[in-house]
C-alpha cells in the first residue's frame, strides 16, 4: 500500500520545501508541512491517521519529544522517517533504531537529500505494513526517558578518551572525548546506543556538560604532573544553534583556568549546509575564545569551498571509511585531494581509521602527520587514560 498521508516536521525553510517538492512528484497524496512541534502536535491530535513522519533529530529547533509522545499516546502514526545530517556515532545509533515511543522508524535520509533515497525509503512502507508487529516487538526502541535521566542524575555517563598520534614520531598530540554508559541490564552502551535519545529527550547538553567536566577535570590532573593535552568533543548542530552552551564551555575553562586552546571542537560536514545564523555566530564565539574547530567525517558530505573559507575551521578529519581499502588508487586520489585541501585552507588533516599497518604505511607515505585508529590506540576510561599519558609522557622523555 502506497503511504497516502505525510507531515513533514522541518524548521529550515528551503529543506522543508525540498522534500516536500520531492515527496509530490512520487504522488502522495497528501503532504503537510510544518516548521515546528506545536503544528505537528495539533496535526496528529485532528488527523485520523498519518502515514509517515519525516522529522529531523538533530534539530534543536524542533521538540521531537513532544510529537513522539503524542503519537504514541494516539496511534495514529504509523511510521517515522529520520531526515538528518548525522555524524558518524549517531548515524549508527538511529539506524539501529526500529521504533521511537513505540512508532516504527521507516528510514534514515541523510541531507542533502537524493531523490532516489526518499523513493527507497518510501517502498519500505509497504514491507512495513506486513509485518509492523512483529518489527516492533523484535527490535530494539529508544532506551526510556526515565533510565536515561536516571544515568544523568548519578553520573553514570563516563568520558573515555581515544589518542590522536604524530604518525611521524608516536607523539600524542590530543584525545577525542567518547560517551560510555555501564548499564545495570543492558551492559556497556556505546555513543550509537545513546546518542539518538539524548537528542529525542533534549538532554544532550546535559551529557555535554558532564563529559566537558570530566575532560578538564583530567586535563587538570596532567598539568599538575607537568602533562600539556588538548581534547576534542563532538558537538551535534543543535547544539550551536543556542548561545547558553558556548558560555558554560567559556565559563568552564575560566574556573579550571586554561585556555580555549586545550579544546577543539568537531561539527559534520554536511551540518555546514545549512548552518542556522545563530549557530555560526556560536562558531565563531568558540573560535575568538581561543578553541579549535573541526570539520568531521569529512569526505561524507557536500562542504562548499565558501564554508572551508568564511568559517574558522582549523582542522580536517577524513572520514575513516575512505581509507579501509588503502592502498587502492581511490583511496590515494581522496587522501591526497584532502590533504591538499587542507593545505589550501590552512588547516590540519587528521585521518580517522587507522586501524592496521598497511593503512598507516600508506597515509604516512602519501604525506599525512596526524590520525587516530585501533591501531594506534584504543579508547580507555579516564583513569587508564591518564596513566597511559603520564607514561607515554615519561618514555618520550627518556628518551
Amino acid at each position: 500500500m502506497q503511504p497516502r498521508s505525510v507531515l513533514v516536521i522541518e524548521s529550515h525553510a528551503f529543506q522543508r520545501a525540498v522534500l516536500v517538492k520531492a515527496l509530490m512528484s512520487l504522488q502522495i497524496e497528501t503532504v503537510i508541512a510544518v516548521e515546528n512541534a506545536a503544528l505537528a502536535t495539533e496535526w496528529i491530535r485532528r488527523a485520523e491517521f498519518i502515514d509517515i513522519i519525516f522529522f529531523d533529530v538533530t534539530d534543536g529547533l524542533i521538540n521531537n519529544h513532544e510529537f513522539l509522545q503524542v503519537a504514541s499516546e494516539l496511534n495514529n502514526v504509523r511510521s517515522l522517517v529520520v531526515c538528518s545530517d548525522l555524524q558518524s556515532d549517531l548515524y549508527r545509533s538511529v539506524i539501529q533504531m526500529k521504533s521511537f515511543s513505540g512508532v516504527p522508524l521507516l528510514g534514515v535520509l541523510e541531507k542533502p537529500l537524493q531523490m532516489e533515497r526518499v523513493s527507497q525509503v518510501l517502498s519500505h512502507f509497504v514491507e512495513l505494513r506486513h509485518d509492523l508487529t512483529q518489527q516492533v516487538l523484535a527490535e530494539p526502541d529508544l532506551i526510556p526517558e526515565d533510565e536515561v535521566r536516571h544515568g544523568l542524575a548519578t553520573g553514570a555517563f563516563r568520558a573515555w578518551f581515544q589518542p590522536k598520534f604524530n604518525l611521524h614520531n608516536g607523539q600524542l598530540v590530543g584525545a577525542e572525548v567518547l560517551v560510555r554508559w555501564q548499564h545495570p541490564t543492558r551492559g556497556m552502551l556505546l555513543p550509537r546506543h545513546l546518542l539518538a535519545a539524548m537528542l529525542v529527550y533534549d538532554l544532550i547538553d546535559d551529557m555535554f556538560k558532564q563529559l566537558l567536566d570530566q575532560g578538564l577535570r583530567l586535563l587538570d590532573g596532567l598539568r599538575e604532573k607537568g602533562v600539556a593535552l588538548s581534547l576534542s568533543f563532538n558537538l551535534a548542530p543543535s547544539q550551536l544553534i543556542r548561545n547558553d552552551l558556548v558560555e558554560h564551555i567559556v565559563e568552564c575553562l575560566g574556573q579550571y583556568g586554561f585556555a580555549g586552546s586545550v579544546l577543539m571542537f568537531e561539527v559534520t560536514e554536511n551540518s555546514l549546509l545549512d548552518l542556522p545564523g545563530s549557530a555560526r555566530e556560536n562558531l565563531f564565539r568558540l573560535h575568538e575564545n581561543g578553541c579549535g574547530l573541526s570539520i568531521d567525517d569529512f569526505g561524507a558530505g557536500l562542504s562548499s569551498f565558501k564554508a572551508l573559507a568564511e568559517l574558522p575551521f582549523d582542522q580536517l578529519k577524513l572520514d575513516g571509511t575512505f581509507v579501509q581499502e588503502m592502498p587502492a588508487s581511490v583511496s590515494q586520489v581522496i587522501v591526497t585531494s584532502s590533504l591538499a585541501l587542507a593545505k589550501m585552507f590552512g588547516m590540519q588533516l587528521i585521518v580517522e581509521g587507522i586501524s592496521d599497518q598497511r593503512i598507516l604505511d600508506s597515509v604516512v607515505s602519501l604525506g599525512c602527520s596526524f590520525g587516530q585508529g585501533f591501531h594506534l590506540a584504543r579508547p580507555a576510561n579516564g583513569w587508564d587514560f591518564a596513566s597511559w599519558v603520564e607514561q607515554h609522557f615519561s618514555t618520550d622523555i627518556d628518551r
